[in-house]
């Protein structure tokens, strides 16, 4: 039994929307010319028996008819009659759906209903030549793009560049940068041939260095800060921060390569220091951050926003993570890194805080201010307490000066405060907080210069920068200056002194530079004199006896 198809192409009586449809469907009847419209007509059957169920022709329509077996109503077997090739069966079949359902969307099931043979199951019911149609109902399903075998499609410029760097050999990159960052790693984590002799045995007294030993330049503005890695085993690490806005670990006992570069920072590093682990770094900078940084992976673990230009930034001597912010703000805040959060807050009604100073133990801390008057700066130097955020003291200096950096001697309970009348001046670490009025550390220029001052480890030398270029050392118990060293021709900054070392400083300057000195003695022999004693404790009792 023969199934027909029918479908009746619209006259010029029907409205321009069902053309618009007819035409944005098929791309066949736009191109078909009007020969080819008059064999279409052509090919019409006489055969055609009409369904009882299918709907009446319109008049001035004319008739197409397409037969078919329905038991062969697949793409791959179809045999279309006379002129009726494949595209327009595909293009009438999708008339058909839409002409029926534009004229009578309630009978559109029974208008697709065909005779099939019987025992079979028509698949015209689900019309299988009907295109996939969109949301919008009338849209073609878009043409798959074929290419010619043996032809290679134009790819554009941008995708061949992108395609090129990320195919290019991507395990051999992974390989080289797992195998950099563990060399990096190692030498982070490595003892110094030059620390190790002096490890084993307690640190002697602190001397003066005298002679060059390198020069390191890398950084591209001034550098604020350098200290010394606290870690002994790991205390050939520098730590160096500067106004272009990174902060630099080098190998300063040997090789004085710079390991690692760290640019968490968009604004100038004003402050930074290692935590007591020696495995972090806490920054501060003038684009309101401060920034904890791992050492060797050189990730940024922590960011905090203070919502001010941090001038410093210093670590609780008892919890390290917890961290005290001070710059171009009225408060001081104390972070806890774990939290993120903001845990205290202390208002000093001041414009500026210069720096920071936590006093033994933890439970006060000093904070240095550029709030001076004519006569005196009653809230230069003020005395908070940390747990009740209560001020303890602001009556402590009453001298006109600002005092751009504080030190806390090692073991005595007292503390220095650099000042800008060019001299240094002893306060006791215990309230009230009197000031030594007869002892001065002078001879040094300071001149607006944050130029920083520390103690040796022993607390017997108290060093100095001095906007004059040289670095200064004073006898801290008789405040006579000891030495004076030439060495920068622009500001020295700050002087850190070796923690395991003897008679070895780091100096750092306005212009970028960094110096390492030390003693004129030779460090080797030191060390071979250091292993005999070692040696001769080691001997047997019998030879002692001798």
């Amino acid at each position: 039994m023969m199934s027909s198809l029918v479908a009746y192409e619209d006259s010029e009586s029907e409205d321009d929307s069902l053309d618009q449809t007819e035409e944005g469907a098929t791309d066949s009847f736009q191109t078909g010319s009007l020969e080819q419209n008059e064999e279409d007509r052509v090919c019409i059957s006489s055969e055609v028996t009409p369904n009882p169920h299918s709907f009446t022709p319109a008049p001035g329509s004319s008739l197409l008819v397409h037969h078919g077996d329905a038991s062969e109503r697949n793409s791959s077997s179809i045999q279309p009659k006379s002129c009726f090739d494949s595209n327009r069966k595909y293009c009438n079949d999708n008339f058909l759906v839409r002409f029926v359902q534009e004229k009578h969307p309630k009978d559109t099931a029974a208008h697709l209903s065909f005779p099939v043979n019987q025992g079979k199951i028509s698949s015209m019911q689900t019309v299988p030549h009907m295109p996939q149609i969109l949301s919008d109902g009338f849209k073609p399903a878009k043409r798959h793009q074929t290419h010619t075998p043996g032809v290679r499609p134009y790819i554009p410029k941008r995708q061949r560049l992108v395609t090129s760097v990320e195919t290019a050999n991507p395990e051999s990159q992974a390989d080289q940068v797992q195998g950099n960052q563990t060399r990096e790693s190692q030498i982070l984590s490595e003892v110094s041939a030059r620390v190790k002799p002096y490890l084993p045995h307690k640190t002697g007294a602190a001397g003066i260095p005298r002679r060059l030993l390198m020069s390191l330049g890398g950084h591209h503005g001034p550098v604020n800060t350098v200290q010394w890695c606290p870690v002994p085993h790991t205390s050939h690490l520098l730590l160096s921060a500067s106004m272009d806005k990174t902060y630099k670990v080098w190998d300063a006992a040997e090789s004085g390569r710079c390991l690692r570069v760290y640019s968490c920072h968009s604004g100038a590093v004003r402050d930074a220091c290692w935590t007591p682990c020696g495995r972090h770094l806490l920054t501060g900078s003038f684009d309101n951050t401060a920034v904890i940084t791992d050492v060797e992976t050189g990730q940024q673990m922590v960011k905090l926003d203070n919502q001010f230009k941090v001038m410093c930034a210093v670590l609780h001597p008892s919890n390290p993570e917890v961290f005290l912010c001070g710059g171009y703000s009225s408060v001081v805040k104390a972070w806890d890194s774990r939290c993120r959060k903001v845990v205290n807050v202390y208002k000093a009604g001041i414009q500026q805080t210069l720096d920071i100073l936590f006093l033994r133990g933890g439970v006060d801390f000093i904070t240095s201010s550029d709030c001076v008057s004519r006569d005196s700066a009653d809230r230069t130097l003020i005395a908070w307490d940390y747990q009740t955020t209560a001020r303890v003291s602001n009556q402590i200096y009453h001298e006109r000066f600002t005092c751009p950096s504080l030190a806390l001697h090692p073991l005595e309970e007292s503390f220095v405060a650099q000042t800008n009348g060019d001299y240094m001046a002893v306060f006791s670490s215990q309230q009230p907080y009197r000031m030594n009025k007869r002892r001065r550390y002078e001879g040094h220029k300071v001149e607006g210069y944050a130029v920083q001052c520390e103690f040796s480890l022993d607390g017997t030398i108290l060093a100095s920068g001095s906007s004059t270029g040289s670095a200064h050392f004073y006898d801290y118990h008789n405040a006579r200056m000891l030495h004076t060293l030439p060495a920068h021709s622009q500001p020295c900054l700050c002087v850190s002194q070796h923690p395991v070392l003897p008679a070895t400083a780091a100096t750092c300057d306005w212009a970028g530079e960094i110096k390492l000195r030390a003693s004129q003695r030779n460090n080797k022999r030191k060390a071979d004199i250091c292993q005999n004693i070692a040696r001769s404790f080691q001997k047997p009792a019998s030879q002692q006896q001798r």
